[in-house]
């Protein structure tokens, strides 16, 4: 077992200080843990995050990731069951009846209607058999009966999280439970809830014109890197979603060895430490996957994609570049502050405030994910009668300025400090200081990440500003995507 304990600094000239101490260890078989003391109030905030996410998905499986994060919440052998023994042979037939089901309908014009009929007037029978088995949502009424709060679960292009709060009498339901899933999770009601997911597809995208243009954006920026598709998946991927896949996928991906543990709040280091190992310890370590990720070849061009619907114009604009941590990435932090944070940023007093010409105007470092290089995103939704030309014109003339002229001392000083501000301030509460914590220490591999870069973003100077914006900010570098008004037909 590797422990080792770092003091975080004192930040802001001493007027913020993170008084406690991150301790930081690994149980043999590899899974991380952060532990940060703060005896505020009897509660305690609890993450646990596996490096896995989209990005991670072959082609043509688009989407596991995120049903997998769904089926965590469906039990274990022995929550969730009324009677596991029982419903075990059932959803083994639920298994062998869908799986038929779906390779029949794969066949597409030339399969068999009255085949797909059968099968699937079977599956409905089975799945009510399995009802009479199933416990619903025991995990949340488990958390919920002992005080819980802020339980929940995300999926992203680079990690899965799973999080909750609980009074600090109550470590070890949250231990017992988190070790059962990672250990003996059972995927009951895997076909309805691929169903479920489906839906939420239609719903929260299909029916959404901006998350559509999002999803076209990404998918024309990124013309070979996974990061150009969507976490939920690619519709046609989504329902064919296979269970045997999904199991392997999480064989492969939630081992401790590539999860993170953070408990934020009112314990006690070594009792978090005895209780952590007592369960978690025994779960054996995995061979990771290798990470066979296709790189994404330098842009050659600028690249345009529209996307109509019946809906206001939208407009968005991207340009490559690296991720943490990268130099530049720090460098366009600060850029980000300079181009629209607040009423007084570069893009919101010319678009909005002067000219009139957009609602809102707002810019993005590190879409959609930030394992791998990686987008700085304008989101602009221009004014009527006015244009996504014109204020795509805006913003360019804005960029040429930052890129000619640079920017003042006063104006850097200013940006500067309103970063650290908003990075600290992320960090008050137990919960924004576990998901801190265990966000960089899954993305960036150490969680130091955070000290480095209050001391970084101070060192940034006007010139690596206009450097920076000057080799990124071009038009061979220039993704566009905008949604233009009209009948989708």
């Amino acid at each position: 077992m590797v422990i080792m304990a770092v003091a975080l600094p004192v930040w802001g000239g001493g007027t913020i200080d993170l008084e406690k101490r991150v301790t930081r260890y690994q149980l043999d078989n590899g899974l991380t843990v952060l532990i940060y003391e703060r005896h505020i109030s009897p509660t305690v905030s609890l993450y646990l995050a596996h490096r896995v996410g989209a990005v991670d998905e072959i082609s043509g499986r688009t989407g596991t990731a995120h049903l997998l994060e769904h089926m965590m919440f469906k039990g274990t052998t022995t929550v969730g069951t009324t009677d596991y023994a029982a419903e075990k042979e059932i959803l083994a037939a639920i298994d062998e009846v869908g799986e038929r089901r779906d390779r029949e309908l794969l066949k597409g014009s030339d399969a068999n209607p009255s085949v797909v009929e059968e099968l699937s007037k079977g599956l409905a029978e089975l799945q009510e058999k399995a009802k009479t088995f199933v416990v619903e949502n025991e995990i949340d009424r488990l958390y919920t009966k002992h005080g819980g709060a802020d339980m929940n679960a995300s999926t992203s292009q680079d990690m899965t999280i799973y999080h909750v709060s609980l009074p600090s009498s109550a470590l070890e339901l949250w231990a017992r439970i988190e070790s059962d899933r990672m250990q003996n999770p059972v995927f009951r009601e895997f076909y309805s809830e691929r169903d479920v997911v489906n839906e939420e597809r239609r719903q929260v995208i299909e029916s959404q014109p901006h998350r559509i243009l999002l999803e076209q954006f990404l998918a024309t920026a990124f013309i070979a890197h996974p990061y150009r598709r969507p976490v939920i998946g690619w519709s046609y991927d989504m329902e064919f979603l296979n269970k045997d896949y999904m199991e392997s996928f999480f064989r492969d991906y939630y081992a401790p060895n590539n999860t993170v543990i953070t408990v934020v709040g009112d314990v006690e280091t070594h009792a978090v430490r005895d209780l952590i190992e007592h369960y978690f310890g025994s779960i054996p370590r995995q061979t990771l996957p290798l990470p066979i990720i296709t790189g994404e070849p330098p842009q050659e061009g600028e690249r345009r994609v529209t996307v109509r619907a019946d809906a206001e114009p939208e407009l968005m604009i991207g340009y490559h570049k690296p991720t943490l941590p990268s130099f530049d990435d720090y460098v366009f932090d600060v850029i980000d502050g300079i181009l629209s944070d607040g009423r007084t940023s570069r893009l919101y007093r010319e678009l909005v405030t002067e000219r009139g010409i957009a609602q809102s105007i707002n810019t993005a470092n590190g879409l959609p994910g930030a394992r791998y290089n990686n987008l700085f995103t304008f989101f602009v939704t221009p004014r009527s009668p006015h244009t996504s030309q014109e204020c795509e014109e805006a913003v360019m003339s804005v960029l040429e300025r930052l890129k000619r002229d640079g920017v003042t001392e006063e104006e850097l000083e200013k940006v500067k400090n309103r970063v650290t501000a908003q990075f600290l301030r992320s960090m008050t509460s137990n919960g924004g200081l576990a998901r801190t914590l265990t966000y960089f220490e899954v993305v960036a591999g150490d969680y130091n990440y955070i000290a480095d870069h209050m001391s970084i973003i101070d060192s940034i100077t006007a010139d690596d500003v206009r450097e920076t914006a000057k080799r990124y900010f071009t038009d061979s570098n220039k993704t566009v995507a905008e949604l233009v008004t009209g009948d989708i037909s």
